[in-house]
């Protein structure tokens, strides 16, 4: 009986694992939610899990270094202000590249501290998503896109950066920028005046596309 009971037992905890394993794979990000968890490995060789910064703000920005809408805010140096604005109030700032090896602006770990020491980036670490697993867990299509997680690990913004989509520099200081938006009411107390938003920019290059 005791033996029975002992197998039973092993095969209910296998069921859970099983179970919580599937629900794991099928999750994914939807703004109101709790943001899906998640550990790549970063320029500096190290995990990075999305679940160690609970507590602060994130924000997630999708990048290709080839693409022409990310040279757009690299090249003007606006993505790095606001990288360096929002870190400096103790936002945790993490790009992604989520480029298939081979695809355009696909980046290995080797390369990742020679662009950002070339483009002055500011972020707290740039992740690499090379199988896209992540990238279509929060759904990313575009670069750049964003998202906005607060200290509670919900997701509070989804989108592209602001609304003007494109690639065009002059187009940048009459645009309205969500991400700032998003963290400034938050921050505030207040509720995300603009949530959700269309992405714009090049596609990300999956394995398979």
């Amino acid at each position: 009986m005791k033996q029975f009971l002992f197998y039973a037992l092993c095969a209910t905890t296998l069921l859970t694992l099983a179970v919580a394993a599937s629900t794991d794979a099928t999750q994914s990000a939807v703004v109101g939610q709790p943001a899906p968890n998640f550990t790549l490995t970063g320029g500096d060789s190290k995990p990075h899990s999305l679940a160690h910064y609970k507590g602060k703000y994130i924000v997630l920005e999708w990048t290709n270094p080839g693409c022409p809408f990310v040279h757009k805010f690299y090249d003007s140096g606006t993505m790095q202000d606001l990288q360096k604005k929002e870190t400096a109030k103790g936002v945790v700032w993490l790009r992604i590249n989520s480029g298939a090896p081979g695809k355009e602006g696909s980046q290995t770990v080797a390369d990742i501290a020679p662009y950002e020491k070339a483009n002055h980036v500011a972020a707290t670490h740039t992740l690499l998503d090379p199988d896209g697993k992540v990238g279509h867990m929060y759904g990313a299509r575009n670069t750049p896109q964003m998202f906005v997680i607060d200290p509670k690990g919900v997701l509070i913004y989804a989108g592209g950066i602001d609304d003007k989509p494109s690639a065009d520099v002059a187009d940048i200081a009459t645009a309205k920028n969500y991400v700032t938006a998003a963290l400034d009411e938050s921050m505030a107390g207040k509720p995300v005046s603009t949530p959700t938003a269309k992405p714009y920019g090049c596609s990300v290059k999956y394995a398979g596309d």
